[in-house]
């Protein structure tokens, strides 16, 4: 990593749905846009449930489909992550609240924001809605959810980047 890399932390509530599902996503789309080689892409959870544990297997069945693999672990945000990341991505207002909570504490160098900030059809709902207790159209709405909004968070970033 140089001081011109571009590092992302995509965070939700347990690191199994959303986030890795976000991190995912995003990585492919950098792959796509052929500038893998300027990002550093991540995923944490606000609470400490599930870490080390893969994402919840129902997420990386939807993704699978759509030819995204997920291997990350799940792991817990820390008060470095927002010392050490340009963008922490947050999917809900209590993800978004409770990484506040913990900036206060950090030589904040992070901008935090919610992913659905991003999604020109939020229709004015800014969160990404957890799919954990529901059934398979969640997973499916959640990733239709994600991939737009990381697209058009990406094009955010590299709009004033391009020559």
């Amino acid at each position: 990593m140089t001081d011109s890399t571009v590092r992302v932390l995509f965070v939700c509530l347990g690191n199994i749905c959303r986030s890795p599902l976000a991190e995912g996503v995003f990585r492919a789309l950098v792959r796509e846009a052929g500038v893998e080689d300027r990002f550093f892409i991540d995923s944490a959870g606000t609470a400490d449930y599930h870490v080390g544990d893969l994402p919840d297997p129902r997420t990386r069945e939807v993704a699978r489909r759509r030819g995204i693999q997920l291997t990350s672990r799940a792991r817990q945000v820390q008060v470095e992550d927002l010392e050490t990341f340009d963008y922490v991505i947050a999917m809900d207002s209590q993800n978004l609240r409770d990484v506040r909570r913990l900036a206060a504490r950090a030589q904040l160098r992070a901008e935090i924001r919610r992913l659905r900030e991003f999604d020109e059809a939020n229709g004015g709902d800014l969160d990404v809605p957890d799919p954990y207790y529901g059934g398979p159209a969640g997973f499916e709405l959640v990733h239709d959810i994600v991939e737009r909004s990381c697209r058009r968070f990406l094009d955010s970033i590299l709009a004033p980047r391009m020559p």
